[in-house]
């Protein structure tokens, strides 16, 4: 029996052919340069049992929807008649070659397995696989693989329990091609020429909408102008500082800020008259840093963003090739929790052989490995970010590195246990004025040996040493000081 395995990126592709075959593959050249056929025998059990396999690739979406050649004019037909205009779904120009090679292998094969993503796109890249297929071979059986990472054992246990296309998905995602596609060019069409008819600057002017981008784009504007509009107010504060075995403690106004600094000033000089602060309250209690949930999308861009120096595109540019090259899981993911049948030990034992952070993986090896928190998003279709197996130095750029290394420093930290301490508040009376300070000491760092990145401010500070005094965000206000408080 011969089988066509077909997945949705050329690097998917390898990485299956290479899990199946066991290393024993042929690779053959397509006449898209990006696509391999690889050839390999493999026993998918029932009902197919040992199968000739050629396992090749799409790149994303075959097809794409378009008006009738009528229907493009701007000026003609109205924007309205778009919503009642007949749409073709038609092989990509780009996509051709692809398209004709999974045709062409199609005529050998006696059964068709889709191994595109485990979501509603990749549902329906799988419809548009079987579609091309089906015009070299009617009679294919086709099933589909279910697989949400390519580590060997998810790979193999995908084969041995393939499924059917759910054409539900396939039907929701062709509704949102169709809808984008009419509503796009409705309103671009309705909106550039109300525009141009006004002249001047708006005569060439093109304003496309999408159903995306627009509201997106209000969301930006609102922000915008929110923030040219905002009008500071200054303000004023006390803080008492106090230094006692050279730790420097910062005590907060309960008050925190006031808007009229004749009235902080008269407070200010009561708390000097008084000379004295009372300790009024002292309370410890053991605290912990809760280890951060697993890596999604938008974690990974807004810490890149913060401390890697990347925009959040670049972020996802350089994770991409990572994902490609087969050192990281697919980056694209909503979901924030591990699937417990993961081998998740298996991962970290392959971050070993490193030398920034391999002894604290072995530590985890031998026995300190602990679960991931369970956060509450699961997309069903991809595991969060993690890596895939070490990738040494020298073969990664400069950014390539950055975004490796925090994949597997947060993963680490993931498998780790929290860190733990302990809090000290303390409550002052300086006067009739009321002060508190906060401060933790670090019992076990735990993750924080291996995550040096966080994303909360000031809280890093207070768990790499002994810390007083709660960090606040710079403002314009002004704070009047004093440093005669004792206890």
């Amino acid at each position: 029996m011969r089988v066509l395995c077909v997945a949705e990126k050329p690097s998917i592709a390898k990485a299956v052919a290479g899990h199946l075959s066991g290393g024993d593959v042929q690779t053959h050249n397509t006449p898209e340069k990006y696509i391999k056929n690889y050839v390999f025998d493999y026993d998918f059990g029932r009902p197919w049992g040992k199968c000739k396999v050629t396992m090749t690739s799409v790149l994303g979406h075959l097809t794409t929807a378009e008006f009738p050649p009528e229907y493009k004019k701007w000026d003609y037909p109205p924007p309205d008649h778009l919503f009642d205009a007949p749409v073709n779904v038609v092989v990509a120009a780009d996509k051709t070659k692809v398209a004709d090679n999974i045709e062409k292998q199609a005529r050998y094969a006696n059964a068709l397995c889709i191994w595109t993503d485990c979501d509603r796109e990749g549902e329906h890249i799988g419809y548009e696989i079987c579609e091309a297929a089906r015009k070299g071979n009617r009679t294919l059986d086709i099933k589909r693989a279910k697989f949400s990472n390519i580590e060997r054992a998810h790979i193999i246990n995908a084969s041995k329990n393939l499924i059917t296309l759910d054409h539900k998905q396939v039907n929701a995602v062709a509704s949102r091609i169709e809808l984008d596609l009419r509503i796009g060019y409705a309103f671009t069409r309705f909106l550039t020429n109300s525009l141009r008819t006004l002249g001047g600057p708006f005569q060439n002017l093109l304003l496309s909408y999408g159903s995306c981008q627009f509201p997106t784009l209000g969301f930006v504007v609102d922000r915008y102008f929110r923030v040219r509009n905002f009008k500071p107010e200054p303000f004023w504060g006390i803080k008492v500082m106090h230094k006692r075995e050279g730790i420097d403690v910062n005590f907060n106004w309960a008050r925190h800020r006031l808007f009229d600094r004749a009235a902080v000033i008269i407070l200010y000089e009561r708390c000097l008259t008084a000379k004295t602060a009372k300790v009024t309250k002292v309370q410890e209690k053991p605290t912990k840093k809760w280890k951060p949930l697993p890596l999604t999308t938008v974690e990974l861009q807004k810490m890149a963003t913060r401390f890697l120096r990347m925009t959040g595109q670049q972020a996802m540019e350089t994770a991409e090739g990572l994902y490609n090259k087969g050192f990281i899981s697919y980056p694209r993911t909503e979901t924030d929790r591990f699937d417990p049948g993961m081998n998740l030990r298996a991962l970290v034992q392959k971050q070993t052989q490193s030398h920034a952070w391999g002894e604290f993986a072995q530590n985890l090896v031998d026995g300190r490995f602990q679960q991931p928190r369970q956060g509450r998003n699961d997309d069903k279709a991809h595991p969060p970010i993690h890596p895939i197996t070490f990738a040494a130095p020298s073969v990664l750029n400069e950014q390539e590195k950055k975004i490796y290394e925090f994949v597997v420093r947060r993963f680490l930290a993931c498998c780790s246990e929290d860190a733990k301490g302990v809090a000290t508040d303390i409550d002052i009376t300086y006067g009739e004025e009321s002060f508190h300070a906060h401060g933790v000491v670090v019992l076990e760092r735990n993750y924080l040996e291996v995550y040096v990145f966080d994303s909360s401010h000031g809280c890093q500070r207070d768990w790499n040493r002994r810390h007083y005094g709660r960090a606040h965000p710079k403002d314009s206000g002004k704070r009047l000081r004093s440093d005669r408080a004792q206890n």
